[in-house]
C-alpha cells in the first residue's frame, strides 16, 4: 500500500502541494456525498458512488494529461534556453577567451578565432600569439570595464580572474558615433592684429588697404586649408568659428600662420603680428564667445604674438610668444589709465598697495609711487610690507625713511591690512598678476572684488577674477616706468614726488634693466630722465645697489659651479643643504649671461622658506618664460624665474634640463 502510494506512483500533478490540497477537499466533499446518500437511499447512494467514481476517473486523466503538457513544455523550454546559452556563447559577437595559468590559450569562441584566421591558437601563450592584446591584458585592471583599441577595432575589455577568462565586447560603431560627436563640436576664435594701428600710422592709404588685403586673404587661406569660417570684425579684429577636429588639426600645425604673416610682412618693413584666442569645449556659445575672449586677453597680456587655446576649467595651452613684444602703449593709454585709477581712488576711502612676495626695488619704488599718486588725490594709501622678508637693498631704502616719517607710517604689516580694510577700500597690486605670490594674499581675498593691476610681466592663467581696471604692459622695461609717467597727468598743485620715492623708482628701473642694458626703450629713457629732474640721487643709487662681502662672495660660489647644457644654456644647482638668497641667485644668472657662448642661463637654488627657486635669464634668442611656465612659474622671454616646494635641488635640476632638452621650437606650444 505504502508502494502503491509513493511519490513515485503518484501523477505528476499530484506532486504540486497546492494541487494536492484541492485533490484532498474533493475527495473528502465526495466521502461526505456518498455517505449522506446512502443514509438516504441505498440505491441512490450507490448511483452516486458510481457517479463520483467515473468523474473521479475523468479528472485524474484529464489532469494528468495536462500535467504531462506542461513537464512536456518546460523540459522544452530549458532545452531551448541552454541551446541559447551555448549559441550566445560560441556565436555572438563578445569574443571570449580562456587562458590557462601560464596564459596559454585554453579555449577562444569562434568569434574571437575570426580576428586570428587560420592561425592555430590553441595551447599557445597569449604573449606569442598576438603580443598587442597581451599588453592590452596586462595593462587592464581585472574586474573592470575598459576601453581599449585593438586591430583598428574598439573594445570594452573585461577580465574575470578567478577564471583566467577575458571578454572582448565590440563597441567600435558606438566609438565611432562619439567621435563623430567630439570632432564635430563647436570651437570660436578671436583673431587680433597687434600692432595694426601703430603700422599704420605712418602709411599710405594705398599701402594699408594693400596690407589689410593680404592679412585677409592669408587668413583665409589658412582657414579655407582646416574647413574653417571666418569674418571680419574691424580692421585689426577677426572672428572664427572651427569644428574640434579643425581646431587640433591647426594646432597640430602649431599656428604656422603666425610665423607666416610675421616674417611676410617684416621683409616690407611693416612688421606685423597675430593673437589669437580659441576657446572649445563648452555647448553654450555664450559662454565660448566670452572664453574666446577671455583667452585674447590672456594672449594679449602676455605679449602678443601668440595663441591661447583654452577650454573652461582646463589649462590653457600657448602657441608661439617667441619674440619680444612690440611696444604699443601711447601716452594716450597712459593717460586714459591715469585719470580711470583717480576716479577709482575717489570712490575708495582708502588704498592698500601691495607688490609681490620677497620684493625688490621695482615692486617697492612702485609701491611708493602709488603711494604719492594717492596722496595727490588726497587719499589715504598704505604699504603692505613684511620687513622680515626684505632683502638688503630694500632694507637700505627702509632705513632710509627715518627722515619721512609720513612714509615710514604709511608702511604697514599684511595682519594690520586685514584689520584696516573694509568693503569700501581698494587693492592695488603692482609688479605682478598672481594673487598666490602676493605679500598678503589674505589681504587679496578680502578685497578681491576691488582690485587694480599695474604690472609689466607677461600674463600668466592664473590672474584676478574681476580687476577693477588692468594695465599691464609686458614690452615696458619695469612697473616704476609706468608709474612714473601717470605723475604727468596728476594734479599740478599737488605736492610733487619727493627724492626718496624718485630716487627708489629709478633703482627699480635700474635693477630691472639691468643697468639700461635690456628690455630699455625710449619710454624708459623718458621715465629716467623725469626721476632724475624730480630729485633721484644717483649717489644714492649706487648705495642701494651695493651688495654685502657675503653676497658677493656667495655670488662667485655659485658662478664657480657653472655647467653647461645644449653648449649656449649655463645652469648653476647650488648645494642641497645651503640656502641662497634669491636676489644673489639672480645676480648670479645676470653674470652668467656676460660669458662668450651663453644665451640662457639659469640657477637652481634652495631659499629660506624651503622651496627651490629658479631664476632664468636670456639674452632674448631662448624664451625662458615658457620654460618657467612648464615648471609652474612665469614671467618674461629675457627674465622669468619659478619656486617649487617639496622638492629636492637635485629633482629641480633633473627636471629642469628634460625640459631644456626638449625646448619647444617657436612654433611649439606649452602647457
Amino acid at each position: 500500500m505504502n508502494k502503491l502510494f509513493s511519490r513515485a506512483n503518484v501523477p505528476e500533478f499530484l506532486q504540486n502541494r497546492r494541487l494536492r490540497g484541492i485533490a484532498i477537499m474533493t475527495a473528502v466533499l465526495a466521502i461526505l456525498g456518498i455517505v449522506l446518500s446512502f443514509l438516504l437511499n441505498w440505491i441512490f447512494g450507490i448511483v452516486i458512488l458510481v457517479l463520483i467514481g467515473v468523474a473521479t476517473l475523468v479528472t485524474f486523466n484529464t489532469m494528468a494529461e495536462i500535467g504531462s503538457d506542461t513537464t512536456q513544455y518546460i523540459s522544452d523550454l530549458s532545452f531551448r534556453i541552454q541551446q541559447g546559452e551555448q549559441e550566445a556563447l560560441i556565436r555572438m559577437p563578445p569574443g571570449v577567451m580562456i587562458l590557462g595559468d601560464s596564459d596559454q590559450i585554453e579555449w577562444v569562441n569562434p568569434y574571437l578565432q575570426d580576428f586570428f584566421g587560420d592561425t592555430d591558437i590553441l595551447n599557445r601563450e597569449l604573449e606569442e600569439v598576438d603580443p598587442e592584446l597581451a599588453k592590452l591584458v596586462a595593462d587592464v585592471e581585472p574586474k573592470t570595464m575598459t576601453t581599449v583599441k585593438w586591430r583598428d577595432y574598439r573594445f570594452t575589455l573585461y577580465i574575470q580572474p578567478d577564471f583566467h577568462t577575458l571578454y572582448l565586447y565590440d563597441i567600435t560603431h558606438y566609438e565611432l558615433i562619439q567621435e563623430q560627436y567630439d570632432d564635430e563640436k563647436i570651437a570660436i576664435g578671436q583673431v587680433f592684429l597687434d600692432n595694426y594701428d601703430e603700422v599704420t600710422q605712418s602709411m599710405t592709404d594705398q599701402d594699408i588697404s594693400n596690407l589689410r588685403n593680404y592679412v585677409t586673404n592669408e587668413l583665409s587661406a589658412w582657414v579655407q586649408q582646416f574647413d574653417m569660417y571666418l569674418k571680419q570684425l574691424d580692421d585689426d579684429h577677426y572672428f572664427i568659428l572651427a569644428y574640434a577636429k579643425s581646431l587640433t588639426a591647426i594646432e597640430t600645425d602649431k599656428f604656422k600662420i603666425l610665423d607666416t604673416i610675421r616674417e611676410s610682412t617684416s621683409k616690407q618693413n611693416f612688421p606685423l603680428t597675430l593673437s589669437m584666442g580659441i576657446a572649445y569645449g563648452d555647448a553654450n556659445l555664450n559662454k565660448l564667445a566670452d572664453q574666446a575672449q577671455s583667452n585674447l586677453d590672456l594672449a594679449l597680456g602676455r605679449g602678443g604674438d601668440q595663441v591661447v587655446v583654452k577650454a573652461a576649467d582646463q589649462e590653457a595651452r600657448y602657441y608661439g610668444g617667441k619674440t619680444n613684444p612690440m611696444e604699443k602703449r601711447t601716452r594716450v593709454r597712459a593717460r586714459m589709465i591715469s585719470q580711470a585709477l583717480q576716479e577709482l581712488m575717489n570712490e575708495s576711502d582708502q588704498v592698500f598697495v601691495q607688490g609681490h612676495s620677497q620684493p625688490d626695488m621695482d615692486s617697492l619704488g612702485a609701491c611708493l609711487g602709488i603711494r604719492r599718486i594717492a596722496k595727490m588725490n588726497n587719499k589715504t594709501c598704505w604699504i603692505v610690507l613684511d620687513k622680515e622678508t626684505v632683502h638688503s637693498d630694500v632694507q637700505r631704502l627702509l632705513d632710509n625713511l627715518k627722515d619721512y616719517p609720513d612714509i615710514e607710517a604709511a608702511i604697514i604689516s599684511p595682519k594690520e591690512a586685514l584689520e584696516k580694510a573694509n568693503d569700501q577700500s581698494m587693492l592695488l597690486m603692482v609688479d605682478h598678476s598672481k594673487p598666490s605670490i602676493s605679500i598678503s594674499a589674505d589681504l587679496y581675498h578680502r578685497l578681491e572684488n576691488r582690485v587694480m593691476i599695474i604690472d609689466h610681466h607677461r600674463r600668466g592663467e592664473e590672474f584676478p577674477e574681476n580687476p577693477l581696471l588692468v594695465y599691464i604692459e609686458p614690452y615696458a622695461s619695469s612697473t616704476c616706468e609706468l608709474i612714473t609717467e601717470m605723475f604727468e597727468y596728476q594734479s599740478q598743485e599737488a605736492e610733487p614726488i619727493n627724492k626718496l620715492e624718485a630716487t627708489a623708482m629709478l633703482t627699480g628701473i635700474f635693477v630691472d634693466t639691468k643697468h639700461f642694458s635690456l628690455r630699455t626703450g625710449t619710454r624708459t629713457f623718458d621715465a629716467a630722465s623725469y626721476l632724475r629732474s624730480a630729485g633721484a640721487d644717483a649717489i644714492e643709487l649706487q648705495q642701494y645697489m651695493k651688495e654685502n662681502v657675503d653676497n658677493y662672495l656667495q655670488r662667485n660660489h655659485l658662478i664657480e659651479m657653472v655647467e653647461f647644457v645644449n653648449e649656449d644654456m649655463a645652469l648653476i644647482t647650488g648645494e642641497e643643504d645651503q640656502t641662497y638668497d634669491p636676489v644673489t641667485a639672480a645676480q648670479a644668472a645676470d653674470d652668467l649671461l656676460n660669458m662668450s657662448g651663453v644665451d640662457a642661463s639659469f640657477v637652481v637654488t634652495r631659499r629660506a622658506d624651503g622651496r627651490v627657486g629658479i631664476s632664468a635669464r636670456s639674452l632674448g634668442v631662448i624664451n625662458v618664460q615658457l620654460t618657467m611656465e612648464a615648471m609652474g612659474g612665469g614671467g618674461h622671454l629675457s627674465n622669468a624665474a619659478t619656486q617649487i616646494p617639496d622638492k629636492t635641488v637635485a629633482e629641480v635640476k633633473q627636471q629642469l634640463i628634460d625640459i631644456l632638452n626638449h625646448t619647444p621650437q617657436p612654433e611649439e606650444a606649452t602647457t
